[in-house]
């Protein structure tokens, strides 16, 4: 699909591009019910993983068809998406056949529709450290051609240090939640580097956060099918499918590794960045694992 790469422009005061703000007015009256699980992130965070977590966790035993039938995009509507001629994010969400939806964003805090508060809404928020958000970032965005041109590495880093990214700052992003969830037991913090050292623990937590109970079995069962190396060749999970997405270029499932980010920052490129971030998380309680 040839794709006229969109520019980025200031959305009050978060940097997006059309494809998430032409149906903007949709997705601020989007009508949310008590039962709906949010999946919010920063993109490249770990979103499709825990979208496919939470979908096995709720229909995986209902639904055994649908793993190899729909694809997870299908399952887990985009919230803010809006790409004609394919059916808007939010269409989307009020046609599922699923109860209880899981609805994906990456929408910051502040721009997350208020129907989500008032309903009570669960919401799961994903975090990654910086260093390796952005590498996965700057790759998804080669493939990507739904997003801007990414340039070269070194520019991309400049770039995502001042938050002119899809969806704003990453610091804004991940403070905000993170300070969201100071006076709001609804919604679970969880982080992209404790899934992957652990995964089966955190979906114990993630399980107790919801009130669910699956037996050992079934638990054991999920922690297999989200492994990243089986994800990777599900065609399910892989969107290998999507005509946005360049796979000559990169990988969608591209690595899912902590630390990967030392095969791509220099020396003074890790300094200038350590520098950077101490300035802008110095204020937050918010704290990072950079490997494990």
């Amino acid at each position: 699909m040839d794709l006229l790469r969109p520019k980025l422009f200031d959305f009050h005061g978060v940097s997006m591009t059309h494809f998430f703000t032409a149906n903007w007015d949709k997705v601020q009256n989007f009508k949310a019910k008590p039962d709906d699980i949010v999946v919010a992130t920063y993109p490249k965070a770990g979103t499709t993983w825990m979208c496919y977590i939470l979908d096995l966790l709720y229909f995986y035993q209902i639904y055994p068809e649908r793993e190899k039938s729909v694809p997870l995009y299908e399952r887990v509507p985009f919230l803010e998406v809006f790409f004609p001629p394919y059916p808007t994010g939010t269409d989307k969400a009020d046609t599922l056949p699923t109860s209880p939806r899981i609805i994906k964003t990456h929408l910051p805090v502040q721009f997350l529709p208020k129907s989500f508060w008032e309903q009570n809404c669960r919401i799961v928020y994903v975090a990654r450290n910086a260093k390796d958000n952005v590498v996965s970032y700057f790759h998804f965005d080669r493939m990507e051609k739904m997003q801007p041109q990414p340039g070269d590495w070194n520019s991309f880093l400049q770039r995502f240090k001042d938050g002119k990214m899809v969806f704003g700052s990453w610091y804004d992003h991940v403070c905000g939640w993170w300070e969201k969830k100071q006076t709001s037991s609804k919604i679970h913090y969880m982080f992209y580097e404790d899934l992957v050292e652990d995964t089966g623990r955190e979906l114990k937590n993630l399980c107790s956060f919801l009130g669910l109970s699956p037996s050992d079995e079934e638990r054991k069962e999920i922690v297999r099918c989200v492994q990243f190396d089986v994800m990777k060749v599900n065609s399910m999970t892989n969107q290998m499918d999507d005509p946005t997405l360049d796979s000559s270029v990169s990988q969608f499932m591209r690595k899912g590794k902590v630390g990967d980010w030392k095969n791509h920052f220099t020396v003074s490129q890790n300094e200038q960045f350590d520098e950077d971030y101490k300035r802008k998380m110095k204020n937050t309680s918010l704290q990072f694992r950079e490997e494990i």
